[in-house]
């Protein structure tokens, strides 16, 4: 296995949590933006990070200003109903299939090792601007008549020419690892970080689980000094990079 499990603060496990969110950069960073600023709010304590060879070779200044190699970050929030909440969240992604592929079993097999039973990965999809929906697309039957019982925007028909990235694998490989995955999925422009589909993102997830976790009033300000503070100095196409076809969108 190339993934490195580097525990802070004293702790060895993930412990019980009744949900594990993660997301990866992506899609007008829906997302990440969308835990970050969970995790700010919440002041989630940092539990774990993962390391992995797959990812990028750029190591960064970290918040106590130590420089870190490429990693994801786990967190843990205790929320006001009590449910424990994983989050896990990472500032870059293998840019090569095969890559990908082999990290994102590796995480999941590392989670089925914390027996984390729901793991739901945040993400966006372009789409025209006045289009505003927010919904969830489970990989399996079982979690679907869950989520559906739940009152979720469960959708059968979207995305309808399917998913590509690392956020893909991880929602869609939770039958084979004995989890329940899912993929919430907020629409956006995708041209640049979307304040509002973030926002829109978290209070669906507060609406359809019960977390109460709800951004306060000052959400969208910290989302967009969170933004600014990402927004790259030029930009790339990776998408054409990762996939030949057109016509999947990428996490």
């Amino acid at each position: 296995m190339s993934l490195l499990v580097e525990w802070r603060g004293g702790n060895t496990a993930l412990g019980d949590n009744a949900l594990a969110l993660i997301a990866l950069p992506g899609v007008g960073n829906v997302g990440k933006s969308s835990l970050e600023a969970l995790n700010e709010i919440n002041q989630a304590e940092e539990i774990a990070r993962l390391h992995h060879t797959a990812l990028p070779p750029l190591a960064t200044l970290d918040e106590d200003g130590l420089l870190s190699p490429p990693h994801l970050s786990l967190r843990s929030i205790e929320s006001e109903t009590g449910v424990r909440i994983i989050t896990i969240v990472g500032t870059s992604q293998p840019l090569e299939s095969q890559y990908q592929g082999s990290m994102a079993r590796e995480i999941m097999e590392f989670l089925k090792s914390q027996d984390v039973e729901n793991l739901i990965v945040l993400a966006g999809m372009v789409d025209i601007a006045t289009r505003k929906e927010t919904f969830i697309v489970p990989s399996s039957s079982s979690f679907r008549v869950e989520l559906e019982s739940m009152s979720a925007d469960v959708r059968r028909d979207e995305p309808s020419s399917g998913a590509i990235g690392m956020a893909a694998l991880l929602s869609s490989y939770g039958p084979l690892f004995g989890i329940n995955s899912a993929c919430a999925i907020a629409t956006t422009v995708g041209s640049s970080g979307d304040i509002h589909a973030s926002q829109r993102l978290l209070e669906s997830l507060d609406k359809w689980f019960g977390l109460g976790v709800a951004l306060p009033k000052d959400a969208k300000e910290k989302l967009a000094k969170k933004l600014a503070s990402m927004a790259p100095k030029e930009t790339s196409d990776h998408i054409s990079e990762l996939t030949e076809s057109p016509d999947a969108f990428y996490m």
